[in-house]
């Protein structure tokens, strides 16, 4: 009886410690044809520390039928946070190509792990003929392939993490038809571009192929576990059409955050400061709007992270925040600021203390919390008497003026537009730079007399210019319909000093259907394709990004000048490189 349960405690055992190691196969479909490329991961997961001891490379099957032209693996290895068990897992990924057609059998893969081997099932595969009616742009876009290599597999929630997008062919020319490139997109991920530019050509990467590096983009998982990141695609362009791609996907493995966070903290992962301040250049009065800034500023998920509020009081009425961002996403981290500004009305006269709610976030780099607790801004409030009476008696006809002009307005004068500015004076730097300017003109309009009466005078014996070749005269026509774009950028910047937002894009969109004129496209979609083929993905990506902008601060119900400054400097950047 003592033999027994020795020999079935020893079969618990061995089934128990078989069941710690996994060894699989997949290929990426079943039927291929002569000309595809037949690609196989094979998968060894290793659960606990005491089965860790490879003692043979991982052994591969008779592939005489096939030719293996690359081959690349990876290993990871990291603790699963709800059962604490150590897991080492390693990915090899195999490129073959078939020799011949019909039924192929692919047998095991083995590998001995602590005097125990490990192998896998074998399995069929069908391999076709190839299909003589297919187009050629068809073919040479199977040769074309993506690859998506993620840097850091283990992260913290909400840590980013970067990845890069390389394609892979045996054609080098077949790298120049690869556009339209797609990021994934998932309701895991928060995913953001760094940058669309693509790389030099590496003729001999990874099996004899050449690549070249597409684009690198931040990934931010917004939780804990296991974390497929989707595929990204793109499409070859050909005479026969679009052909779409798509890379392959990718494990990350999401680490929870530590226990003992703060009460109030939410989902800030990185290294920032937060600081409160009054924009309003005017004394604060009670019961007038006061514009009240927050700013977020430093490194870590900047665009999802939650901001903290300015906490609700007795003293102040508080209204929804307009936000804008100054943001930079580099192959470092996602670097800048986050402005909160706020309309806030006093409701009392005296001391008023304007509170942050508490903020803390998670330092990945320390590995622990930081509380910043509130930010405090005290402002003296003054009651509508009390501004009257610390006014001079200039300061006050002022007002008594621009308040007569303003509410009596004449059908023959229009009389607003005598206001009386506060503190207003003649500058005499731009009187003479003024007077300076006339003269010029008046000299330059002499000389110009001039020198058309004497053109005048020899006219009749000037040789008749050639007219040139059509070349020459499609090239002078489009010369001429090009768009001066600084006259507008200049004009831009007047009316944003001016505050007078709605000429602003007014004139935005005359400047945007001029240079669209330029090239002949009728609609901001069809722009954004043509800007795609002629300037590249990235600048018809800020195109697109800019124009949703555009539109979301045109009809917002509080405009800043932080954000139409800031839509001002994207959109001088912008046409300056599609104007060049």
């Amino acid at each position: 009886m003592q033999s027994r349960l020795t020999y079935i405690l020893f079969l618990l055992i061995s089934v128990i410690s078989y069941g710690q190691v996994n060894l699989s196969v997949t290929p990426d479909k079943t039927t291929y044809s002569l000309k595809d490329v037949i690609n196989l991961t094979i998968v060894l997961e290793i659960e606990g520390s005491e089965y860790n001891s490879q003692q043979t490379k991982l052994r591969l099957p008779d592939f005489s039928k096939f030719n293996l032209i690359g081959t690349g693996s990876i290993t990871n290895g990291f603790m699963d946070p709800e059962t604490n068990t150590v897991i080492s897992q390693s990915v090899t990924r195999l490129a073959l190509e078939p020799k011949q057609k019909g039924k192929v059998k692919i047998g095991s893969f083995l590998i001995t792990i602590n005097n125990r081997i490990y192998k896998t099932e074998p399995f069929d595969i069908m391999i076709k003929d190839i299909d003589k009616k297919a187009s050629v742009a068809a073919n040479s876009s199977k040769e074309v392939y993506l690859n998506m290599e993620v840097e850091d597999r283990e992260v913290y929630q909400d840590e980013p993490t970067i990845a890069v997008l390389k394609v892979y062919s045996r054609n080098m020319d077949n790298l120049r038809k690869v556009k339209n490139i797609r990021l994934p997109k998932d309701g895991n991920l928060d995913v953001y571009p760094v940058s669309f530019a693509k790389s030099e050509i590496d003729p001999s990467d990874y099996g004899n192929m050449s690549s070249q590096v597409l684009a690198i983009f931040m990934i931010f998982p917004n939780e804990s576990g296991y974390v497929e990141v989707p595929g990204a695609s793109a499409s070859v362009s050909s005479y026969a059409g679009k052909n779409k791609i798509v890379s392959n996907k990718v494990k990350i493995s999401v680490k929870k955050l530590p226990e003992g966070a703060p009460e109030h903290f939410k989902n800030a992962v990185g290294d920032f400061k937060v600081t409160i301040s009054n924009t309003s250049k005017e004394k604060v009065e009670v019961k007038k709007p006061v514009n009240i800034l927050v700013k977020v500023s430093g490194e870590g998920n900047l665009k999802n992270m939650e901001l903290p509020k300015i906490a609700e009081s007795p003293d102040y009425e508080i209204f929804a925040p307009k936000i804008t961002s100054k943001v930079t996403t580099e192959t470092t981290g996602m670097k800048g600021e986050v402005l909160a500004n706020y309309l806030l009305i006093p409701k009392k006269a005296g001391e008023i203390s304007i509170k942050t709610e508490n903020f803390a976030f998670f330092d990945p780099s320390k590995k622990e919390y930081v509380d910043l607790g509130q930010e405090v801004l005290q402002v003296n409030a003054f009651s509508h008497d009390q501004i009257m009476e610390s006014r001079t008696t200039v300061e006050k006809v002022n007002e008594y003026t621009n308040t007569f002009l303003e509410t009596v307005n004449t059908p023959v004068l229009k009389t607003t537009s005598f206001k009386v500015k506060e503190k207003s004076r003649i500058h005499w730097n731009i009187f003479f730079i003024n007077i300076a300017i006339l003269i010029a003109l008046f000299i330059g309009y002499i000389v110009f007399k001039n020198w058309q009466k004497k053109r005048r005078l020899h006219k009749e014996t000037e040789p008749v210019k050639p007219l040139g070749s059509v070349a020459e005269t499609e090239k002078e026509i489009r010369e001429r319909l090009k768009t001066d774009v600084n006259d507008y950028f200049s004009y831009l910047e007047n009316l944003k000093d001016k505050e007078d937002y709605q000429k602003f894009f007014q004139t935005y969109e005359e400047l945007d259907h001029e240079v669209r004129n330029q090239y002949f496209q009728s609609s901001a979609e069809n722009f954004a394709v043509f800007l795609e083929d002629y300037k590249g993905a990235a600048v018809a990506e800020e195109y697109r990004s800019l124009t949703q902008k555009i539109q979301i601060e045109k009809y917002a119900p509080v405009k800043s000048s932080e954000g139409i400054e800031m839509l001002l400097a994207s959109i001088v950047n912008l046409y300056s490189q599609i104007s060049k």
